[in-house]
C-alpha cells in the first residue's frame, strides 16, 4: 500500500511544486517533503515498481541547492539522477509545468538513453511537420509508460490536458450483449424460464433480458436485425457463479447440450464448463479461484458476490442459483492491438491476464475479454452474430466524438432512433470487425422497468 500511494501521488506533486518554490523557512517545510519523495520513487525504482520518475520543477537557482541533497538520497538506492532544463513537453501534463524549470530524472539502466530517444522523435516529427493528434498521443503514451502509469491513469491526464476522451469519460452504464435468433420466443423461454433471467423490456422484434445488476442480454428477431441467424456465433457469453456445480446438476436435469462437460482441477485458475444454447452460442459457466493471474480479479468478483441480486420471476426456478458477474469473450488474431484499442479508446481496465486471454471491466459486473482465436473456443471469422453493446449516459457526445476524431469505422454516419422514441443508438466497427453498438433509453412505458433498474 506505501508504494501505490507514493505512485498516486506523483501527478498531484508535480503539479502542486509548480505553485511554489522549495525553502528551509516555510513552515510546512516542502523542502524535507519534496526530498522525501526523491527517496520514495527512488525506492520504488529501485525495486523496479517505476521505470523513470521526475522531481518538482524548479528554478535554476532552487535546483542547485536541491540537486546535491536529492542524488546524495537517491544514491542510497543505486538510482541515478540527470538534471533536465528542458522537459519534454507532451499532453501527460499541462504545456507550461517546466517552463523556466529544471527537473530532476531518477532512472537506473538505459533509461535515460530511451528518454532521449523519444525527445528526438518528437523532434523529427516536428520537423517533419507531421506531429499530428494520433503523433501527439503517441509521444505522450510513450512517455507515460516510461513513468510506469497504467493506461488509464495516461487516459485521465490526456483528458485533462487535451481534447482527448475515451468511452469511460461519456458514462458507462451497463453492457448489453446482442444474440440473434431465427425462432425469438424458443430463445426467450430459455433465457427466462431454464436461466431465470428477468424480461425488463419487450420490443416484439427484441427483448431485453437482465442478467445481473449492471449486464444485460438483448434476444433479436434475426430477420429484423443486423446478423443472419446463419453467420457464425463468434462469441461466448460467461456467466460467473459461486455454485458451479449446482448449476451444472440443475443444467443436465433440463438436458441443456453440453460443448465441455465440468471437470474441476484442483489448483487451476478457473473451473466451469460450457453449455450450449437453443440456437449454438456457447454460455460458459465460469468460476475463479485464487490464483496468481486473477489477484487483481478475484477482489472485483468477491464483491460482485457478496452484492447479488435476485432476477429470478420463475416460480420453478431454484432460487438459490445466482450469477453475480458476467464476461463477453471476443476472438481476435491481433491480440494486443485489440488490448490498445479496449485500453486507449474506451479507457478499459484490465483486471485479468491469463496470457492468451485478456479480460477488462466495463461496469460493476460487466467485463469484456479478448481471446487469441488460435486457441480459444472459436476460430476468427470475418462476418458475426453478434453486437457487443455499451448502455452509456451521454450518447451524443461520444457519437460527436467518434465521428470528429475517426476512433473507429461507424455503420452509418447519424444516430439512429428507436420507434416512438424509446432509444438511440448508434453502431460502429473495431478493428476485426465485431459490430459495437452504443444505445441510450428514454422514458416510455416499454422502458419504465429497465430505466428503473439503470438509474439504480
Amino acid at each position: 500500500m506505501r508504494h501505490l500511494a507514493l505512485t498516486i501521488a506523483l501527478s498531484a506533486f508535480i503539479a502542486a511544486s509548480c505553485t511554489h518554490s522549495p525553502t528551509h523557512k516555510d513552515k510546512h517545510d516542502p523542502y524535507s517533503y519534496e526530498l522525501g519523495v526523491v527517496g520514495g520513487f527512488s525506492e520504488l525504482i529501485k525495486a523496479g515498481v517505476k521505470q523513470l520518475a521526475l522531481s518538482a520543477p524548479l528554478s535554476p537557482s532552487e535546483m542547485d541547492q536541491f540537486e546535491a541533497d536529492a542524488k546524495e538520497i537517491a544514491k542510497r538506492f543505486d538510482v541515478q539522477v540527470y538534471r533536465e532544463s528542458d522537459l519534454l513537453v507532451s499532453g501527460l501534463f499541462p504545456e507550461d509545468v517546466a517552463d523556466g524549470k529544471e527537473v530532476l530524472l531518477l532512472y537506473k539502466g538505459n533509461t535515460l538513453e530511451q528518454y532521449f530517444t523519444l525527445k528526438s522523435d518528437k523532434e523529427a516529427l516536428v520537423d517533419s511537420e507531421t506531429y499530428d493528434t494520433k503523433a501527439r498521443l503517441d509521444i505522450a503514451r510513450r512517455f507515460g509508460r516510461m513513468l510506469s502509469y497504467s493506461p488509464r491513469e495516461i487516459n485521465r491526464l490526456l483528458s485533462q490536458n487535451t481534447s482527448f476522451r475515451t468511452l469511460d469519460d461519456f458514462g458507462i452504464r451497463a453492457t448489453n450483449l446482442f444474440l440473434y435468433y431465427e425462432d425469438l420466443d424458443r430463445a426467450l423461454n430459455f433465457y427466462a424460464n431454464s436461466l431465470g433471467m428477468e424480461m425488463v423490456a419487450n420490443y416484439e422484434m427484441a427483448y431485453i433480458l437482465r442478467i445481473t445488476s449492471d449486464s444485460y442480454l438483448i434476444l433479436v428477431d434475426a430477420s429484423k436485425g443486423m446478423h443472419s441467424a446463419e453467420e457464425p456465433k463468434t462469441v461466448a457469453l460467461a456467466l460467473l457463479t459461486a455454485q458451479l456445480d449446482e448449476w451444472y446438476t440443475y443444467l443436465k436435469s433440463l438436458d441443456v447440450p453440453m460443448k465441455y462437460e465440468y471437470k474441476p482441477k484442483e489448483g487451476s485458475a478457473h473451473d466451469g464448463f460450457v453449455a450450449i444454447d437453443p440456437e449454438g452460442y456457447l454460455l460458459e459457466f465460469e468460476r475463479f479461484n485464487q490464483h496468481s493471474e486473477n489477484e487483481s480479479f478475484i477482489p472485483i468478483l468477491d464483491r460482485n458476490k457478496n452484492n447479488e441480486i435476485s432476477t429470478k420471476t420463475v416460480n420453478a426456478f431454484p432460487k438459490e442459483l445466482e450469477i453475480h458477474s458476467t464476461i463477453t469473450w471476443l476472438y481476435y488474431q491481433d491480440l494486443l492491438k485489440m488490448q490498445n484499442f479496449y485500453q486507449d479508446q474506451f479507457g478499459l481496465s484490465l483486471v485479468a491476464d491469463q496470457g492468451w486471454t485478456k479480460i477488462y471491466q466495463v461496469s460493476n459486473t460487466g467485463f469484456l475479454g479478448l481471446v487469441d482465436c488460435k486457441r480459444g473456443m472459436h476460430s476468427c471469422t470475418d462476418k458475426k452474430a453478434v453486437n457487443v453493446g455499451f448502455i452509456i449516459d451521454e450518447l451524443e457526445g461520444w457519437f460527436d466524438y467518434v465521428r470528429g476524431n475517426k476512433v473507429f469505422e461507424l455503420y452509418e454516419d447519424e444516430l439512429g432512433s428507436g420507434p416512438e422514441g424509446k432509444y438511440k443508438a448508434f453502431v460502429g466497427f473495431c478493428p476485426e470487425d465485431y459490430y459495437l453498438e452504443f444505445d441510450h433509453f428514454y422514458p416510455h412505458e416499454d422502458n419504465s422497468l429497465l430505466l428503473n433498474y439503470l438509474k439504480n
